[in-house]
């Protein structure tokens, strides 16, 4: 690690002073000091009093998929930015074009790529194209968009609209109209207990909402093929395909929100490619450079963009514009992160490594009864904690945040639900990133052993 010396008295002074930090109480550092990360390399970052830490939540908020200090994509940055930084993509680049190509052809049935810079950018593409589908095709009609419960899609008012998370959405309402929700489909909360086929009933239910508000109101379903902040909800199964074909027999378009799941993490190199669904619209980000470069990227199907091809209307192609969509340092960085990817082989080992993660926590979970459910799919994975396994009765928000604080302490980062679901923010996260290897899962669920021992016993 790089030695600071005495030059972090006045790094830490101006954070306290001037940085308004990401969901956090800042009551909190008029007495303490901020955490800082000055180092990383492979799976481990270093904060500013030289303590090493095993990142267990690729930079905590499932980002940095291939790990920190990767050379090969500074240098292709660096070298880009110095022959082209930007134009505005209303012109092409070199690198747009080339990542775009790359993209698609791990993408079968889609076509074209809108670029810009955040995940809740990228879905906020969609909500837009949506809504000008249903003036230009449907008169109208058909600019409802359903999300689903426990999902979440962005920190935009819109994407808030479609956001199915209570405590991330308190305080900030009144919300966009014409965004509806459907029910969840987490199994080990079963809101269907007399159902024969659970994942049947969990997307019978969205067929419920949509006859309710109207078929010819509904345009598009948005959802995360497996829900990621509401407690890493792996679909049941017969789920995917009863939407799927709920969808064609509504004309709903279909939107899949891959910002957590994209790019590798789940072992295949999008998440929706687990459960053979043929979306119109796939939004993604985070892990697309691994947080080298920002870049989000809205990838929809050709019959999608030829609904905005029509120089007969003034007002009939896609009248947006994202700024740093221009940055060139962005596809540019997601192209060698997915060439690392490829050359590492990286997939297959987020598959063995997610194999060994899982049956970890499943050994974990016949050891303490604390652990209500596994969920998880990759590098990829949640524990729910629960008070008393029989009722299900969620596990407290203060006992879950004292797992990841001792594990902190110990080194390890791990996630957690947080501030997102009342009542249900009792789910241990984990993504690593997809360059792990079995002494650092074991290192990982080791610690969350201790923790477990530590707080409930």
């Amino acid at each position: 690690m790089t030695d600071l010396g005495n030059d972090i008295s006045g790094v830490i002074q101006a954070d306290r002073a001037h940085v308004w930090h990401h969901l956090m109480q800042h009551k909190s550092l008029e007495t303490n000091d901020p955490k800082i990360i000055v180092e990383g390399k492979g799976m481990r970052v270093w904060d500013a009093s030289g303590k090493e830490h095993l990142d267990a939540v690729s930079g905590g908020v499932w980002t940095v998929n291939v790990g920190y200090g990767r050379t090969s994509i500074a240098n292709a940055v660096r070298d880009q930015l110095i022959k082209m930084n930007y134009f505005s993509n209303s012109a092409g680049s070199i690198p747009g074009a080339q990542f775009a190509k790359k993209l698609i052809e791990k993408m079968p049935g889609l076509s074209r790529v809108y670029y810009s810079n955040s995940g809740s950018e990228a879905n906020e593409k969609v909500f837009k194209m949506v809504r000008q589908i249903a003036h230009r095709v449907h008169g109208g009609k058909k600019y409802k968009i359903l999300f689903r419960e426990r999902d979440y899609h962005g920190t935009t008012i819109a994407a808030l609209s479609a956001g199915g998370q209570g405590e991330r959405n308190a305080h900030y309402g009144p919300f966009t109209p014409g965004f509806v929700s459907v029910p969840h489909c987490l199994e080990y909360r079963n809101q269907f207990p007399d159902a024969v086929d659970y994942g049947v009933a969990a997307a019978n239910a969205i067929e419920q909402v949509i006859l309710r508000e109207g078929a010819d109101t509904v345009g598009a379903l948005c959802l995360e093929p497996i829900t990621a902040g509401g407690g890493v909800i792996t679909p049941p199964d017969g789920y995917w395909p009863r939407v799927q074909e709920i969808c064609e027999k509504y004309d709903i378009l279909l939107h899949i929100d891959e910002v957590v799941c994209g790019v590798g993490r789940t072992g295949e190199w999008f998440g929706y490619q687990n459960y053979d669904i043929k979306p119109d619209f796939v939004t993604m980000a985070k892990g697309v450079a691994s947080g080298y470069a920002a870049i989000s990227c809205t990838v929809t199907t050709d019959a999608v963009f030829q609904m905005f091809k029509d120089d007969t209307d003034p007002l009939g192609y896609f009248r947006d514009i994202s700024t740093f969509g221009g940055c060139t340092a962005g596809p540019v960085a997601a192209l060698e992160n997915m060439a690392i990817i490829e050359r590492e082989d990286l997939l297959n080992n987020t598959l063995k490594m997610g194999d060994r993660l899982m049956e970890n926590l499943r050994a974990l979970q016949n050891k303490h009864n604390v652990i209500g459910d596994i969920r998880g799919k990759g590098l990829f994975a949640g524990a729910e904690l629960v008070a008393d396994r029989k009722t299900k009765e969620p596990a407290g928000e203060k006992m879950v945040q004292a797992v990841v604080a001792h594990c902190m302490s110990h080194g390890v980062i791990i996630g957690a639900t947080n501030r997102s679901v009342p009542g249900f923010n009792n789910t241990l996260c984990l993504s690593p990133a997809l360059i792990a290897t079995s002494d650092d899962i074991d290192q990982i669920t080791d610690a969350i052993d201790y923790a477990l021992t530590a707080v409930f016993n």
